[in-house]
């Protein structure tokens, strides 16, 4: 540290120095961004898994599997269950509360526990 201090000192008091002390200022900071944003570029994420004297259990598997069907057709399997895509909360299919949800939203669970897994939580309306 005591060996870089007089330099930037001795920088700082001539123009040209201040101008190099610049230009590693703005590289740094753009290469900070760009690792920033090759951060926040992450693959989805594929669920919890589970091992069971040498199974591979997906609790999240049927959920991730509801979820990229309706991605790619539009169209979802039906079951007990049904939440919507952009929400948080999920229904019984009996449940008036969900009628609302557009069908091309909804994503189907087989489970409360499937449902539960994949970050929804049961509506208070249909409790």
């Amino acid at each position: 540290m005591e060996k870089i201090k007089p330099f930037i000192t001795n920088s700082l008091e001539s123009q040209v120095g201040k101008d190099i002390l610049t230009i590693i200022i703005v590289i740094l900071v753009g290469l900070g961004s760009f690792g920033l944003g090759r951060l926040s570029k992450n693959p989805r994420n594929e669920g919890i898994k589970i091992e069971y004297k040498g199974e591979v259990i997906n609790q999240q598997g049927s959920a991730i599997k509801a979820i990229k069907e309706l991605e790619s057709t539009g169209k979802a399997s039906a079951g007990p269950f049904f939440a919507s895509s952009r929400g948080s909360k999920y229904y019984p299919s009996g449940c008036s509360a969900g009628k609302s949800i557009k069908q091309g939203n909804r994503v189907y669970f087989e489970s409360k526990v499937v449902a539960e897994s994949a970050g929804y939580s049961l509506s208070t309306s249909c409790k």
